[in-house]
């Protein structure tokens, strides 16, 4: 007999279930949140409760995806599903468009975290492919800190470009600079979001997180253009 009628009828517990071992900060809220903007419409029992399908169970994944490992906002999300749900041809998530020279250094993996994880020193030299004395450096100015004997995922994006950057002459020094105008943006967003955290409506949190995640990606872009400018004036005189 096929199991899958059986799994169409899920509860949102169920897919939380199925979600959390790929996405382990998944909640009950962010699932909900993700109804309300219209990204899973899952059926509802005539007492009112949701029921999911496999297929909201993929296109969730798609969306939690997406967040994670490409840093897109709800909106470019949402439009890459409609043309999706239209039979249009879509391109896979992370891409490159036809005829767009690949990058060695993209913006959004600048900022992107990691997938959720704890790592020890040990897989953080590994992982970014550093020695000692860079992860000693890059703690020493402040870049990466260990939360006890851990370091958090964003630690491993950031000693990877600091790895790169070195390459090209930089120290570590230098990068204080970078911290310090990181520590301004992280201060801006939260006053730009901290009405939504007052909010006391279900869902207010995940909300806030999202506007944040949006106003991050939409920084790395101007900053990028700022300084894409900024060069081409300088190099042109």
């Amino acid at each position: 007999m096929n199991a899958e009628p059986a799994r169409s009828q899920m509860t949102i517990g169920d897919v939380l279930g199925l979600l959390r071992p790929d996405f382990p900060d998944i909640t009950i809220s962010k699932i909900r949140f993700l109804e309300s903007e219209g990204l899973v419409e899952p059926e509802r029992s005539p007492a009112g409760y949701r029921k999911f399908g496999s297929a909201d169970v993929e296109r969730l994944r798609f969306v939690l995806t997406a967040q994670r490992d490409h840093y897109m906002p709800l909106r470019v999300i949402r439009r890459h599903l409609e043309a999706r749900d239209r039979g249009e041809s879509v391109p896979a998530l992370g891409a490159r468009e036809p005829g767009r020279r690949p990058r060695t250094l993209v913006a959004a993996d600048t900022t992107a975290a990691d997938p959720p994880v704890r790592l020890t020193r040990r897989q953080l030299l590994d992982g970014a492919g550093i020695d000692e004395a860079l992860l000693a450096r890059l703690e020493e100015y402040g870049l990466v800190h260990r939360t006890g004997a851990h370091y958090e995922g964003e630690a491993l994006g950031i000693c990877r470009v600091a790895a790169e950057l070195e390459e090209y002459g930089f120290e570590v020094r230098h990068l204080r600079a970078v911290k310090a105008a990181a520590d301004r943006q992280v201060g801006l967003i939260e006053q730009m979001v901290a009405p939504q955290l007052r909010r006391r409506s279900r869902g207010a949190h995940e909300e806030a997180a999202e506007t944040a995640r949006e106003i991050a990606a939409l920084s790395v872009r101007l900053h990028a253009a700022l300084v894409s400018a900024g060069l081409r004036e300088s190099l042109d005189h």
